[in-house]
């Protein structure tokens, strides 16, 4: 049996105590169903969200046929207000637009139907006014 000296054993340990704490490694993001529920939970009653604007808050922009594969696929008795999310440009998704629409003119959402297609209308935001800049006299 090979015994170390006193020394190396200590020299050993002290190149030890000198390398540097590995980087810690970035926390770790919910499963992306999971971000997806919440960041639909978040949408205020009344108010809708598209798919790409649902992936966004979810922490995955550019995602928004996964968002629209989680709403697929919820799992029953998850409370999630998935009618509340909607395709680009406010268009209900056509598999369920007859339910999506009741439910949505129940939370007091315009629901426009033209033929087979149904729409939300989708108050545009005010432009914000630019800031008065300072005259000279």
């Amino acid at each position: 049996m090979f015994l170390e000296s006193g020394a190396v054993a200590l020299s050993r340990s002290r190149t030890k105590s000198r390398v540097k704490p590995e980087a810690s490694a970035p926390p770790e993001r919910p499963p992306f169903s999971e971000a997806v529920w919440r960041a639909v939970r978040a949408i205020p009653r009344g108010q809708v969200r598209s798919y790409s604007q649902v992936a966004l808050y979810a922490g995955r922009p550019g995602a928004a046929r996964g968002v629209g594969r989680e709403m697929t696929t919820l799992p029953p008795g998850r409370e999630v207000p998935w009618w509340r999310v909607t395709k680009s440009g406010g268009v209900l998704a056509s598999k369920v637009a007859q339910e999506q629409a009741k439910r949505l003119r129940a939370e007091g959402v315009t629901v426009e139907q033209r033929g087979q297609v149904f729409r939300v209308k989708v108050p545009q935001e005010p432009e914000t006014p630019a800031p008065a800049s300072k005259r000279k006299r």
